[in-house]
């Protein structure tokens, strides 16, 4: 497929994995950033909490500035954000001033990717179903990347994974300004009137709503287990690696063996019911290898989530791809902001194990959500396939 693919196209992918290669690259250097500025678990995790959250409200308005800029402007404004606020996250001098400049990375992160998935889309030689794969790929590989960079570089200190996103983030701005293209047809400029106004449509708030869940419990694993391992960095950058992997190889090569059998909603129903399980496992492991397997295992569930919530986005909505991947993922960021802080909290004042069992409920939620609009959401894949 790759041979097949403008070089604009594989650039955009490229900077899609290393913006969420950002993501991931605090995990295996969150304790020892704790311990460094003698931080509380929910303290440390505002460094999450802020960087989610501003890319949650950053999505109300990212389509009205990438339909003013255009497509490849605002995607070098998102990258060169991300260079200068990863930059300042490696200089910080304590958790406010950290938790302040991820929060710009975070607004960085939220130009790029609302509109990488339409560059790639737009701009992609084969299917629509294609280019999300590819996306898929490149998220993916960028969160099981994130990791291990953040394990490799952080047993020296934890400020070199910031500098070193930095800059990877510079490669991909320079090979985004010189292949990306301006697409000749431009979306029509959508506000946050537009955004919640395609809420308003059932299917889109559906799948939306159950995003949500999901997502607060793949930020509980990305954001909150590695305060409960208490293994080294590296160790931590080589097991979420793995978990990296796992999400990748599953939203890319396996979930395309499923759905034509399954389904897409009835294959994300089964696949949410057993993460909750899942996670239910972590609420009652306690030793560090047991939380590691279950970890690491919980990517293969993730990954096929990913693939099929970005999907449902796409093909169940009647709305535009900008519009359509801007509602959802205002809902869903939304959901991933709460699930860092709020698992510290909890942890804190209810035992470590208690956020696991937050998350499992919430994903019961978004699976019970998912059935009981079960046979509309396929409907609406049908259509979209027919069209």
């Amino acid at each position: 497929m790759l041979h097949r693919l403008p070089s604009s196209v594989l650039a955009t992918a490229f900077a899609t994995m290393i913006a969420f290669m950002g993501i991931g690259v605090v995990d295996p250097i969150l304790p020892v950033i704790g311990r460094a500025m003698g931080a509380t678990p929910a303290q440390v995790e505002w460094l999450f909490t802020s960087y989610i959250a501003i890319m949650s409200l950053t999505m109300l308005v990212a389509g009205v500035i990438a339909a003013r800029w255009g497509g490849k402007r605002t995607l070098l404004a998102g990258l060169g954000l991300v260079v200068v606020f990863a930059s300042l996250s490696g200089a910080s001098t304590g958790i406010p001033m950290l938790a302040v400049v991820r929060g710009g990375w975070g607004l960085g992160n939220a130009l790029f990717t609302s509109t990488a998935l339409s560059i790639i889309v737009g701009a992609s030689a084969g299917t629509v179903s294609e280019a999300i794969t590819l996306y898929e790929a490149a998220l993916g590989l960028g969160i099981a990347s994130g990791p291990l960079l953040g394990g490799l570089l952080g047993s020296w200190s934890w400020r070199l994974p910031f500098f070193g996103t930095a800059t990877l983030m510079a490669i991909a701005f320079v090979a985004t300004w010189t292949t990306v293209r301006e697409p000749n047809r431009r979306e029509p400029p959508r506000t946050m009137r537009d955004i919640f106004a395609a809420l308003g449509n059932t299917d889109v708030l559906t799948n939306a709503l159950a995003g949500l869940g999901y997502s607060y419990g793949f930020f509980t694993i990305l954001a909150y287990s590695p305060l409960v391992l208490g293994l080294h960095a590296l160790q931590l950058g080589l097991i979420y690696f793995a978990w990296g992997l796992l999400v990748a190889l599953t939203s890319v090569v396996f979930v395309n063996y499923l759905r034509p059998l399954l389904g897409v909603s009835r294959l994300l129903i089964i696949d949410l019911v057993l993460l909750a399980v899942l996670f239910g496992a972590l609420y009652r492991a306690h030793s560090a290898s047991a939380l590691s397997l279950d970890v690491v295992i919980s990517g293969i569930f993730c990954g096929f989530a990913n693939a099929l919530f970005t999907t449902l986005a796409i093909e169940v909505s009647p709305f535009s791809r900008s519009l359509s991947s801007g509602a959802y993922n205002f809902l869903r960021w939304a959901g991933a902001a709460v699930a860092p802080v709020l698992a510290g909290v909890l942890a804190e004042h209810y035992g470590r194990s208690i956020p696991f069992a937050v998350a499992a409920a919430l994903i019961l939620c978004a699976a019970l959500v998912v059935l009981i609009r079960h046979r509309a959401l396929e409907a609406a894949v049908r259509r979209h396939a027919e069209a």
